[in-house]
């Protein structure tokens, strides 16, 4: 099975990317986003298994948004009605 959409890796990297856009420290975003300096640290370095709450916390501390998209698995088209 294919994962469809964003990988851990490009939403760490695209935290990465605003953080220093903003000229902030991990650490900065952590206090900000009330998580750890490490949770900050593994989301960046593109842990697949973080809690989604935090994660949008973190991510809304630079701008970003998790957005869930609908759209027909290829595995599931036959069974459209």
């Amino acid at each position: 099975l294919r994962r469809a959409g964003v990988t851990p890796g490009e939403i760490g990297a695209a935290l990465k990317a605003k953080r220093k856009e903003y000229q902030l420290r991990q650490e900065e975003v952590a206090e900000f986003a009330q998580v750890s300096e490490r949770f900050v640290r593994e989301v960046e370095k593109g842990k697949a298994t973080v809690r989604l709450d935090k994660l949008m916390d973190v991510l809304a501390v630079v701008g970003l948004e998790l957005v869930a998209t609908q759209r027909v698995p290829e595995q599931l088209k036959p069974y459209r009605g």
